[in-house]
């Protein structure tokens, strides 16, 4: 019988890159995005003080989001405009 791939992909950008140490991580079992800041805030403290935005399949999410399998989530630090 075949695995169900459970995993998502993350992708950290700027300074949340820079926390966290690490661009990329891969994650199971998170089924939507205020468990992910959840779970993101508890493995990376430092988290818990910026502002960022989180994006699934390149789309940004707004309030509590569905995370597909096999998505590839993006965490996005502030954008200043000009």
């Amino acid at each position: 019988m075949e695995k169900i791939n459970t995993s998502f992909k993350v992708i950290a950008f700027g300074m949340i890159a820079e926390k966290i140490k690490t661009k990329e991580l891969v994650l199971e079992g998170i089924p939507n995005t205020d468990v992910l800041t959840g779970y993101l805030h508890q493995q990376y403290p430092e988290l818990q003080h910026l502002k960022f935005s989180i994006a699934i399949n390149k789309k940004q999410a707004v309030g509590n989001t569905m995370i597909p399998l096999g998505a590839e989530v993006a965490l996005l630090p502030p954008f200043s405009g000009g």
